[in-house]
């Protein structure tokens, strides 16, 4: 599959000295949708270990209900599809695809607030698509279960109420815990031929950068993680992985990074014992080692430690975008760049429905003049009426087809309501 890349501001690539890269969803791509279903299952497992009823253990992870950039709305249970403006395109409580009337009845005008952090929460990451899945699941499971009456904000048992925002809690709060348990990577590393993907062009790569610039990754796993994971990555052959080391390709690595702390006031840097793992007591104040380890630190530290500003740094990566676009380019300048893997898809179906969009784009031309040159006593009623025919026609079609090959309950809210004309099939981010 061809690669593209998409610039939204001009930039010079000769002026770039330093080449950034995250490891997680960036350098390392998990297979997807393996890992996201191994990440659903700890996430019940852990559920049920608080509590939750062992019921929630019959759902499987379903890869073609969520995608990246969904909205939860923890006062009503409802996940949504909203556009850049506020405007609401779809809706879902639970398994059950809400109505237009049911829209307008809890989104006056279709429109929310994505600002208000209290109601809504942006699940923008991919490491948030079992938890966006999770939270459908656990709505339908709880209005379906007699054991629970079904209220506007939640679910009433006896004397006790669990409302959608404390469900919201426990997931993010489950989420949280099998990371920082380490049990997610523990299995990733049991079977990283299934959970991660490995490219062998990834070694020239970051050698033919090395060649006309610096090359450092920061991430927020551990040490002993990222060594497992990057020597995996590199052992494209025997006689490569013995004879050149990853850190070798990087002229820093820093690692448990906590972005989005990082690119702000940061955490104390330390150094890291690559025989270990662990962390040499207090601050490192000297200058920067050569395929030396780095923990903690903040953007300003890399910086100082490459000998470089801000705009010099070209950023890659492929996860947190709020987290890694905005506070890198709004604190420090850093230049950007953001692997998108969903675009690939919708790339595919935009040159599989070029010509339809080409008539398309033509027909609506075609309509425009005939407007221009309309008056009180035009007699284009008719031929307006046949071009408008025509501008459905091909966007129906495609839907059928569409509605006929996918089921209607699956996939409904990874498709965009304003693409056309292959509207049931294209994600947003």
């Amino acid at each position: 599959m061809p690669a593209w890349i998409f610039v939204n501001r001009s930039l010079a690539l000769g002026k770039i000295r330093c080449f950034g890269f995250d490891m997680d969803y960036t350098l390392a791509a998990y297979g997807s949708p393996a890992y996201e279903a191994l990440t659903f299952e700890l996430l019940l497992e852990r559920l049920v270990c608080i509590g939750y009823p062992h019921e929630i253990l019959r759902y499987t992870y379903d890869p073609t209900f969520p995608t990246r950039g969904l909205v939860f709305d923890a006062l009503y249970g409802n996940l949504l599809k909203v556009d850049a403006h506020g405007n609401v395109l779809l809706g879902a409580y639970g398994f059950t695809f809400l109505s237009e009337a049911e829209i307008w009845s809890f989104y006056p005008s279709k429109f929310i607030q994505r600002d208000d952090l209290q109601c809504f929460y942006i699940l923008n990451m991919l490491f948030n698509l079992p938890e966006t899945y999770l939270y459908a699941c656990l709505v339908d499971f709880f209005s379906g279960c007699s054991r629970y009456t079904n209220c506007d904000t939640g679910y009433q048992h006896g004397n006790l109420f669990m409302s959608f925002r404390s469900l919201f809690q426990d997931v993010t709060d489950a989420m949280n815990n099998i990371h920082r348990s380490g049990c997610l990577k523990e299995k990733t590393l049991e079977d990283l031929e299934n959970y991660v993907e490995k490219d062998p062009r990834l070694p020239i790569l970051l050698g033919k950068m090395k060649e006309v610039g610096k090359v450092f990754l920061a991430t927020n796993s551990s040490y002993n993680y990222t060594n497992a994971i990057m020597t995996y990555l590199f052992s494209i052959s025997e006689a490569e992985a013995s004879g050149r080391p990853w850190r070798s390709y990087f002229d820093l690595i820093v690692v448990d990074t906590q972005k989005p702390h990082f690119f702000a006031e940061g955490v104390v840097l330390r150094q890291v014992n690559t025989d270990s793992g662990k962390l040499h007591v207090g601050t490192y104040t000297g200058p920067h080692q050569h395929c030396a380890v780095y923990s903690g630190g903040s953007s300003d530290m890399v910086c100082e430690l490459l000998g470089v500003r801000g705009k010099d740094i070209l950023y890659i990566f492929g996860d947190h975008i709020f987290g890694d676009i905005l506070k890198s380019k709004k604190r420090q300048g850093w230049r950007t760049c953001l692997v998108v893997p969903e675009l690939s898809w919708e790339l595919d179906i935009w040159a599989q429905e070029k010509e339809r969009l080409e008539e398309l784009k033509r027909l609506d031309t075609h309509l425009a003049d005939i407007y221009q040159h309309m008056d009180g006593s035009s007699c284009e009623l008719q031929v307006i009426n046949f071009t408008k025919r025509e501008i459905q026609m091909p966007h129906e079609s495609v839907v059928e087809q569409e509605q006929a090959n996918l089921d209607s309950a699956s996939c409904l809210l990874s498709c965009n309501q304003r693409s056309l004309p292959a509207k049931s099939c294209l994600s947003a981010i």
